[in-house]
């Protein structure tokens, strides 16, 4: 009888994508996923922006500034030349790039990390968990 051969689990790395209508206020949504597997040369981000939660905290906010920005986190991490600069970077340099801490509307939280088989099921377990409205 075969044995299958199961994938060997992987490190992980991940930052929690957050929109921060006020950056004075510390208050903020979350809004996307970025993960990046160096094993497996997997880099991938998620967005879901939930405009009506974003605008509970600035009613004011600039959606399109923000929906553009969340789009252009998306292709750094797809190589996408729409990314601009960093899209010709390494992955791994392109990630830590996207996780640097910044005073802007648009933030990640700190690096997390994890074990993994197949980080782009990872990654949807942590959009689902992470950033998915609840109910």
């Amino acid at each position: 009888m075969a044995e299958l051969e199961v994938p060997a689990l992987e490190v992980y790395e991940y930052a929690v994508v957050r929109v921060v209508p006020r950056v004075e206020r510390a208050e903020f949504v979350n809004v996307g996923v970025v993960l990046w597997c160096r094993a497996l040369e997997h880099l991938q981000a998620r967005t879901a922006f939930d405009v009506d939660r974003a605008r509970a905290l600035a009613p004011d906010l600039d959606v399109e500034a923000v929906t553009r920005h969340l789009g252009a986190l998306e292709a750094v991490c797809a190589g996408d030349p729409r990314g601009g600069a960093p899209t010709t970077e390494a992955k791994g340099a392109r990630f830590r790039w996207l996780v640097a801490p910044r005073s802007t509307v648009l933030q990640t939280s700190p690096v997390h990390c994890g074990l993994t088989r197949d980080p782009a099921a990872e990654l949807d377990r942590l959009v689902t968990s992470l950033v998915a409205p609840r109910g």
